[in-house]
């Protein structure tokens, strides 16, 4: 018996539906093989929020303030974030940019951003110290908006420095490397990276993140973000300089090659060298924090 149009189209949808089954299971098996390699850094204690929504900020502050600036914003704005439901991961000092300060804050949704941003920039601390700060401030519009590229590749959200067991602050080195892709391309990109990503990782660099442009219109127009993506963005910590050098350096100059002989981006990567700054969540764990 010939089977009926409607029939063929039930086996028609069966079927891919099982191809698109089996297309799922296939991402998050690969995904779930990533994640058993990664070296998970520390977790803080009590914060269960994922911030998805993040922005990384890179400033140029004015000629010799760069420890002025960062002293006062260690000093001001990472509690004041928090309490209004938002996250300082981290802020550091650029190398071979003597004015270059950089830092990512991280948001629970693109709303809260506006709402987080309208309370901290209309509230009584900024408004407090604001001339202080922005009279260190050469430019502060240099801004990319992201997201984890996938929800298992966020940044963490490590404990805050104690002051009293990290007397020395923060320690460690964080590596960055920014990628401005072709237009519709992230992803084949971000296939084809992964396996660089794994060399870093299995020579012993934590991995801190792996983000990508967040396509979502600006919702505090205020602060500036900048709109030439896509971009994908790593991020990496090493234990020290000696690290550096012998582990990281050449390994990233040969994989930067390879990264730019895909035909995927736009220009050639850039590779950020930061030192953490003395309150900077994101850092090396101290010893009895390693995973």
């Amino acid at each position: 018996m010939m089977p009926t149009a409607y029939a063929c189209r039930l086996l028609v949808a069966a079927m891919i539906g099982s191809g698109l089954c089996a297309a799922a299971q296939a991402q998050t098996t690969k995904e779930n093989k990533i994640m058993e390699k990664l070296q998970t850094l520390p977790a803080a204690p009590n914060i269960n929020m994922d911030y998805p929504v993040i922005e990384f900020r890179r400033y140029t502050i004015k000629n010799g303030g760069r420890e002025q600036f960062a002293r006062y914003f260690e000093s001001f704005f990472p509690e004041a974030f928090q309490q209004l439901g938002a996250i300082a991961f981290g802020q550091f000092f650029e190398r071979g940019h003597s004015n270059g300060f950089t830092w990512m804050r991280g948001f629970p949704s693109m709303e809260a951003r506006a709402i987080v941003n309208s309370a901290f920039y209309y509230g009584q601390v900024w408004k407090e110290h604001r001339v202080t700060l922005n009279n260190l401030i050469e430019d502060s519009d240099n801004v990319y908006l992201m997201r984890p590229l996938t929800p298992a590749r966020g940044i963490a959200v490590m404990p805050a420095v104690d002051p009293i067991h990290e007397p020395r602050g923060a320690q460690g080195i964080m590596v960055a490397q920014l990628f401005a892709v072709k237009a519709n391309r992230v992803d084949d990109f971000a296939a084809q990276a992964e396996a660089v990503f794994a060399r870093y990782r299995a020579a012993g660099v934590k991995e801190a993140g792996v983000l990508v442009t967040l396509d979502a219109a600006n919702n505090f127009p205020q602060l500036p973000v900048r709109s030439d993506g896509p971009y994908l963005l790593w991020l990496g910590l090493v234990s020290d300089q000696k690290m550096l050098d012998s582990t990281w350096s050449p390994l990233a100059q040969q994989s930067l090659q390879r990264l730019t002989e895909t035909g995927l981006l736009t220009q050639t990567p850039e590779q950020i060298v930061m030192d953490p700054a003395q309150r900077s969540r994101l850092r090396w764990p101290k010893q009895g924090e390693q995973q």
